[in-house]
């Protein structure tokens, strides 16, 4: 298949949501709604009695609904914006919506935390009464959460100043940096042609057999980015400066505080986890150095890591690429495989290979609507496919809650990837066991320990240079020089000894859009959390079959109702603190090495 045949993947209907895209009516005065109603209930908020009792309790219940209300309007406002900006980074108008609904954030935060120093003033006794009706019950967790939280934060005139100073100050070098990313192409040569290629094309070039064509894309990326270092350098030092003196406002000790609370995971349970992937080396070497005998590559650089193996010259169309997603899905849950041909059918995903797209894959969501949006590159290989699968994960997990209160609906990264990563084993496994020739049972094979690989490496050292970076920023400004050797010293303690002395990527710290994120700090252990969460859920749906499928949905329901922990004892039977868990999920992920080094030979 030709790229000329992978472009006919297809483009979104962002019309049935609101109809005109950055012209549309509909959503510019949905845009105004929320801000109208910002201003409503600023000002009743202020005549509310500031303590519950029995008189004004029906007040109250009525407020908060309103507030869970506009809370879905803004997530679906942001959404959307979201989806405008990454289908044309170069749409100016669609920033200045981004830009616009930036305000509206800053004024629903300081309103919430109006709510949020309410919530923590009140005695116990009347709060559970409050939170005891029915209209709010399922969203319990959530309100209980933010009053545990406002309880650790500043005085709420703080945290309102706090939210009002971050459009213009902290998110904005979020944008700042997102703006570079788009911007930024390369010229790139390949057949004798040369073609500007954008950064998401780019690394799609990562994955190719050739590995001229990926240390090209690889030296093209670095050099790209070499141009933009000194801005990425003060984006992220800013950004981080701002969250810095916010925990230090709020006596957060630890930079990792945060994420945790974000996460609904102890520091316990994220402890036991890396030291169980820590436990995976030896297998990790094995699976690194029988590829790269198979390969024939001695020194291991970074741009090898996707490097395909096997059947590598096989092409999907991206019909061929849905088809097989769902009906691997109807094997197991008939309900997910009609969703996921639903939603493919009405145009739901952005897939096709242009320029000017944002890069990487995301899937988001609309509650007021009841329906998401995926957007990826799609140029018919199979790790194209698994991406596919796995945001398609996402957007059948927001189906299972849309019809829940929104608060009940807000589920933390740690267990949003639950349902991405199970379609992509479920996927993976199913292409194996229908392999028959040993080149593409190998190609398999590598996918799913290079995914393992991912996880276990490349997920560890963002982590590793976040908490790094987060600990010197505390002292001063980091430098760009520095920022490198704090990338490079990272991946030599994640990569176990398997990349070569100079194979690795010192400007991952400015490529990697994750760090740069404003809105979610620390955004890569919850993706390894996920893998082996989502390990564990999907060997129990091996081992129990379509019977799963109805406690799978019950899993996925809960997922914005309680803590990461209570989720899999819940429903899994298992202490996530414990290193148990863990470390039979990275066996059970580990468990294809042998298989792949007798391939290999």
């Amino acid at each position: 298949m030709t790229v000329e045949t992978a472009t006919k993947a297809p483009t979104w209907d962002l019309d049935s949501l609101f109809p005109g895209a950055t012209d549309s009516k509909e959503f510019e005065d949905f845009r105004k709604n929320i801000n109208t109603d910002l201003k409503t209930l600023t000002n009743e908020l202020e005549k509310l009695p500031p303590q519950l009792d029995d008189s004004n309790r029906q007040q109250w219940l009525d407020y908060i609904l309103k507030i869970q209300d506009l809370t879905a309007r803004v997530f679906d406002a942001e959404s959307f914006a979201h989806c405008l900006v990454t289908q044309n980074v170069k749409d100016e108008k669609a920033h200045q919506i981004v830009g616009e609904i930036d305000v509206y954030v800053a004024a629903f935060k300081r309103l919430l935390v109006q709510v949020e120093a309410f919530a923590k003033n009140q005695p116990d006794d009347k709060w559970n009464e409050l939170l005891d009706n029915d209209a709010l019950k399922e969203g319990s967790f959530f309100l209980n959460e933010l009053r545990e939280i406002a309880r650790k934060k500043m005085p709420p005139e703080f945290e309102s100043l706090a939210a009002e100073l971050a459009v213009n100050g902290y998110h904005a070098w979020n944008r700042l940096y997102d703006k570079m990313y788009g911007e930024l192409g390369v010229d790139f040569s390949e057949n004798g042609k040369t073609e500007v290629l954008s950064l998401g094309q780019l690394a799609n070039k990562m994955t190719s057999a050739d590995r001229d064509i990926r240390k090209q894309a690889f030296e093209k990326l670095e050099a790209a980015w070499e141009t933009r270092s000194t801005e990425a350098s003060m984006a992220l030092n800013f950004q981080a400066g701002f969250r810095l003196t916010l925990y230090e406002k709020r006596n957060w000790n630890s930079v990792v505080f945060e994420p945790l609370l974000e996460s609904r995971i102890s520091e316990a349970t994220l402890n036991a986890m890396w030291s169980a992937v820590a436990k995976a080396e030896p297998k990790i070497q094995r699976y690194i150095e029988a590829k790269k005998k198979l390969t024939g590559i001695n020194n291991f650089r970074w741009y090898d890591q996707a490097a395909p193996v096997g059947a590598s010259d096989r092409k999907y169309s991206f019909d061929e690429a849905s088809g097989f997603i769902v009906d691997k899905l109807a094997g197991f849950n008939q309900d997910q495989a009609d969703f996921t041909r639903m939603a493919l059918d009405k145009r739901w995903v952005e897939a096709e290979y242009r320029a000017g797209k944002a890069g990487g894959a995301f899937c988001t969501s609309l509650s007021t609507k009841k329906e998401s949006r995926v957007l990826m590159t799609f140029e018919g290989t199979f790790d194209n496919l698994l991406t596919l699968a796995h945001e398609l994960g996402h957007a059948y997990h927001q189906q299972v809650v849309c019809e829940l209160p929104v608060f009940a609906q807000v589920y933390p990264m740690t267990l949003a990837e639950t349902a991405s990563i199970f379609n992509e084993m479920l996927v993976a496994d199913a292409a194996l066991m229908q392999a028959t020739e040993r080149d593409e049972k190998l190609m398999l094979l590598d996918q799913k320990l290079q995914n393992a690989y991912t996880l276990f490496c490349n997920i560890n050292a963002r982590f590793i240079f976040d908490k790094t970076f987060y600990e010197e920023r505390k002292n001063g400004l980091v430098s760009r020089a520095r920022l490198d050797e704090i990338m490079v010293d990272s991946q030599k303690k994640s990569f176990m000894g398997t990349l070569a002395d100079d194979g690795y990527h010192k400007l991952f710290w400015a490529s990697k859009l994750h760090f740069f994120l404003t809105d979610t700090p620390f955004y890569n252990f919850p993706y390894t959390f996920g893998f082996l969460f989502a390990s564990g859920v999907y060997n129990r749906a091996k081992t129990e079959g379509k019977a799963f499928a109805p406690k799978y949905r019950d899993l996925l329901a809960d997922t914005g109702k309680m803590t990461s922990e209570d989720v899999a004892r819940k429903h899994m039977n298992v202490d996530l603190t414990k290193e148990d868990f863990w470390t039979e999920a990275v066996n059970r992920v580990m468990s294809d090495v042998e298989e792949f080094e007798k391939l290999v030979g």
